[in-house]
């Protein structure tokens, strides 16, 4: 039964992923288009390949020093194979990606799972947090499009559904509430069954987890790494529009904009952002007077390149952790993990 329903969820993304790519191309002369990104400049593609890997490389690093005030420190390749695999895994179910770095790294470094997923929440919140800065900053310096864009895009279709949105908005407090109350029941369960006390483990390896972020021996290197990961995406937005003739002309803010927008397209609960990155960019280049099918153009060539990447290096990392990890135990001393309890 779990089989069936994991497949039906998986179709159900697949074709929500589907069906708003098919949107962004149904119109397209496809071949006008390859013939477009074909004659793309590949010195500025790289280099925004190479700008995405640094990335990478960062939210390795970041993702370790989160790990260490567990009482952990896991080897960097181990950790770097393990974020990569769960990368490749988003694209088979959007956010599956999440419980297989923290199930594959688990298991190669010997950290408790739960405590991973506090982790992996933190982390998560750290970049809710920069995309909110980003749209902050785009708001400051593209006023006039972010304006327009948010209007047409948002603020339209919400006040037009606003009668609707308010049992959801209601719907969605009850279940607040309803699980809030579970919570607390479940913690003051003197002999709970076996399933509630692995429920109960779990929340509070979790809470350990978040609690980490509270130990870290840098905050403000955190903070930097952070920082300087956006910036990397950003900086591999604005390179890429030198590769295309039709592009080539827009500024650093335009990147900004466009990096904001294909953020929030990868968000979406689609298979690699598969669609929604393409719809989110296009509006955007559209604000700028690129026309259609260079604006399609662009979004299908930055979107292709890094689908490509996050498969290849994924499938690499899932080698490396199948074939050539050898497990042992990352702790670094006993006293460590019963502080943070």
């Amino acid at each position: 039964m779990k089989k069936i329903l994991a497949s039906l969820r998986y179709l159900i993304f697949l074709g929500i992923g589907v069906g708003l790519f098919w949107l962004t191309v149904k119109d397209l002369p496809l071949k006008i288009v390859f013939d477009k990104i074909g004659d793309a400049d590949i010195f500025w593609i790289l280099l925004s390949v190479l700008f995405s890997a640094i990335a990478l490389i960062c939210r390795t690093f970041r993702w370790i020093q989160l790990i260490e005030p567990l009482g952990y420190k896991p080897r960097f390749w181990a950790t770097y194979n393990a974020t990569m695999f769960g990368y490749l895994a988003n694209f088979a179910l959007p956010r599956l990606g999440e419980i297989t770095r923290c199930g594959a790294l688990g298991k190669s470094e010997e950290i408790p799972f739960d405590k991973l997923i506090g982790t992996v929440i933190i982390e998560r919140a750290s970049d809710v947090l920069m995309l909110l800065f980003s749209i902050i900053l785009v708001a400051l310096l593209e006023f006039d499009r972010l304006g327009g864009f948010m209007k047409d895009q948002f603020l339209i279709p919400l006040f037009a559904k606003m009668n609707d949105s308010k049992m959801i908005v209601a719907f969605l407090l009850i279940i607040m509430m309803v699980g809030m109350a579970t919570i607390i029941w479940l913690f003051r369960m003197k002999n709970p069954p076996q399933i509630i006390q692995k429920i109960k483990k779990l929340l509070l390896g979790i809470a350990i987890g978040l609690k980490s972020v509270t130990q870290l021996r840098n905050k403000w290197l955190y903070v930097f790494n952070s920082f300087f990961i956006w910036t990397m995406y950003w900086l591999g937005t604005y390179v890429s529009f030198h590769a295309l003739s039709s592009t080539n002309a827009l500024g650093a803010s335009a990147g900004l904009f466009v990096m904001m927008l294909g953020a929030i397209g990868m968000t979406a609960p689609v298979q690699g952002g598969l669609g929604t990155y393409e719809i989110l960019v296009v509006s955007g280049l559209l604000l700028y007077n690129i026309s259609d099918i260079d604006s399609k153009a662009f979004a299908l060539m930055t979107h292709g390149t890094q689908t490509v990447l996050m498969i290849v290096l994924g499938v690499i990392s899932m080698i490396c952790l199948f074939f050539l990890t050898k497990p042992r135990s990352s702790r670094i001393h006993e006293s460590s993990e019963k502080s943070t309890a």
